[in-house]
């Protein structure tokens, strides 16, 4: 069965403009949006909105998820309140459940170890350094990045999506992409609309 369930964690001081993009289209095409907290607390995001988590981490399971989305937050920088979150991503990677991490989410699976042998963007390059991470090489000048994970005998298996603060669009592009939301077609009309505000994506992406 296809698993329809996208879980957003949710924390205290998280960016939540940057996954708009992404669970406003994927809402639309059949997918349900589940919140994620440490706790069953509600949590208030950077933007002051309040929000009341679906479920806590303890019951987040890889097996029943289409995706862990990760946003950015004051709190990735500042301490390792979200390292749980960082911990669950490795447990979705492991299971083969796609994960999803953009601005400071990236600094936290950074310092997992996530990054080391998969190809990633950030904000900037220097940013990740300074976890004292082993993946620069990995790094990649791009606007988001989608590594299709592979296990030991080559199949896929685990694939993340990374960006920097500045691409929300970009970021939701490649989890389109991953989960298969758009054609190819209608998923370069749908960054060119919503990126490049280019009116003649309009027409191909309502086709």
């Amino acid at each position: 069965m296809t698993r329809t369930t996208v879980h957003l964690a949710v924390y205290d001081t998280f960016a939540d403009w940057e996954p708009g993009f992404a669970t406003a289209q994927l809402t639309g095409h059949g997918y349900t949006v589940r919140t994620v907290g440490l706790t069953s607390a509600p949590v208030t995001t950077m933007g002051g909105l309040r929000v009341q988590p679906d479920l806590t981490l303890d019951e987040l399971d890889p097996d029943e998820s289409a995706l862990l989305l990760l946003t950015g937050a004051s709190l990735w920088d500042t301490g390792d309140t979200l390292t749980p979150f960082a911990r669950a991503a490795r447990t979705f990677l492991e299971a083969g459940t796609p994960v999803a991490a953009i601005c400071g989410a990236t600094a936290g699976l950074a310092r997992e170890g996530l990054l080391d042998d998969r190809a990633h963007t950030s904000a900037v390059s220097f940013y990740l350094a300074a976890t004292g991470y082993a993946g620069g090489a990995r790094y990649v000048e791009a606007d988001a990045v989608t590594d299709r994970g592979t296990d030991a005998g080559g199949a896929p298996r685990g694939a993340l999506v990374t960006a920097g603060p500045t691409e929300p669009v970009a970021f939701a592009r490649e989890i389109f992409g991953l989960l298969g939301v758009f054609g190819a077609e209608k998923l370069d009309a749908w960054y060119r609309l919503f990126h490049d505000s280019d009116a003649s994506a309009y027409e191909v992406l309502e086709g």
